[in-house]
């Protein structure tokens, strides 16, 4: 037993075994192997490490962004001049990636909480029809005469959104500039940029405004830029309010200068595209409420103001790449590995769609039979040696194909009983 052990063992550690090839003369199938595997270096070369960059390993970048908005407005709304400063204008004013500047508005100045009658359009002919929670605000349950509408307790007077200024009453926010401020980190390669790249001083933001060809780094962007270079009409969007998204694209190769990884600046309409034409569809825009309030003898008043306005939405996109000795290994392992696929293919073929399918399976597998073993024991023969008199008997029948590769082989009876008539004879000539 112990030697048996110390022999298996042996064995495992030093000796190596191969897998038997077989070498198949055959055009087609040699056309078929070679054009898969030139397909498939070609997705390793092109695709994997040309257009994926599969020798790079990745990171993403940890970012932050400041704003701020520049430029005044002004207004006459019945003879009633006005101007608007960054303070007016923009919601919320703490220069947030995401924030909104207000084109338009609908005033409602001097309100207080009292009673009032309900906006015309809502008619009423007696008591009964204003019912508490018929309409959105609180009933009192008294039908105005004068009015045919209900009475309120609200802050009144109510405001009138029916009618929306047109053309929007802060077209002057075409003007108006907004300056980025953008610094990114990619933590895996220790390196921090900003869109203050190399060359953007403070004497060329004094002086530069955004243009897609002519200032392509500028961080300065006029509205009006922003709004036509996102497929909308400032004026329109204006009107109603809208979307818009700002996506600064840090794409960066760190095997060249650090010095190259630039920003790129997209924009892209949200909502509030003046393409749509269908006029019932719902929350045409954006808007929203806020009110500013005061005391005036004493009594709590307020002013409310309806806001149309342009939501601007800024995204940093990133993504940054470097040598890295382990994706490539992995790259050129898997690609390895893709190879195996010819093989697979070609040997479909010859087992099971080419004519000589037979003749390729006896080359191809090698085949037992237990009554070899029960012939080599009535010979009285070793095993070994019966096989060996099968594999040089198989070996004198493959030289005698040779000149014709494409011959229809035996079937494995026959040879098998060319063997045992082989060894037959062999035995009774070793007894005479």
């Amino acid at each position: 037993m112990k030697s048996e052990i110390s022999k298996a063992l042996s064995d495992f550690l030093f000796e190596y075994e191969t897998p038997r090839q077989v070498l198949v003369r055959n055009r087609r199938v040699g056309v078929v192997c070679r054009l898969i595997q030139l397909g498939v270096l070609a997705y390793i070369i092109g695709w994997v490490f040309i257009y994926e960059k599969g020798y790079q390993s990745t990171d993403t970048a940890v970012s932050s962004i400041f704003t701020k908005m520049k430029g005044v407005g002004y207004t006459s709304v019945n003879g009633h001049e006005r101007v608007w400063d960054v303070s007016d204008y923009v919601f919320p004013p703490q220069g947030d990636s995401s924030f909104v500047v207000m084109t338009n508005y609908i005033l409602t100045e001097g309100q207080q909480m009292g009673r009032c009658p309900e906006l015309e359009g809502k008619q009423c002919s007696s008591d009964t029809d204003c019912e508490e929670g018929r309409f959105k605000r609180q009933m009192t349950g008294i039908c105005v005469n004068s009015t045919k509408t209900c009475e309120v307790l609200a802050w009144c007077p109510v405001e009138d959104d029916h009618s929306i200024p047109h053309p929007p009453l802060l077209m002057s926010a075409e003007n108006y500039t907004l300056f980025i401020k953008n610094s990114v980190t990619f933590p895996i390669f220790g390196v921090t940029r900003t869109n203050l790249v190399e060359g953007v001083d403070a004497a060329y933001i004094s002086k530069c405004l955004y243009h897609p060809q002519d200032a392509p780094l500028c961080p300065i962007f006029k509205l009006g830029d922003i709004v036509k270079l996102s497929g909308f009409n400032f004026e329109t969007i204006a009107q109603m309010g809208g979307a818009i998204g700002i996506v600064v694209d840090w794409t960066c190769n760190f095997d060249a200068d650090v010095k190259h990884c630039k920003p790129q600046y997209n924009f892209h309409g949200l909502y509030g595209n003046p393409a749509e034409t269908d006029q019932a569809r719902a929350s045409v825009g954006y808007n929203f409420r806020y009110a500013k309030y005061y005391l005036e003898n004493n009594v709590q008043k307020r002013t409310l103001m309806k806001v149309f306005g342009i939501r601007i939405e800024i995204i940093v996109q990133s993504l940054a790449r470097k040598f890295d000795i382990i994706p490539t290994f992995t790259a050129i392992g898997s690609g390895v590995g893709i190879f195996g696929v010819a093989t697979v293919v070609c040997d479909l073929v010859l087992l099971y769609l080419l004519p000589k399918r037979e003749y390729y399976k006896n080359m191809k597998f090698k085949y037992t039979d237990t009554s070899v073993q029960h012939d080599s024991e009535l010979l009285g023969l070793d095993g070994s040696v019966y096989y060996t008199f099968e594999a040089n008997a198989r070996q004198v029948q493959g030289t005698d194909q040779s000149n014709d590769p494409d011959s229809e082989a035996g079937s494995i009876e026959t040879e098998l009983s060319n063997v045992r008539d082989l060894c037959m004879s062999v035995y009774q000539s070793v007894k005479n």
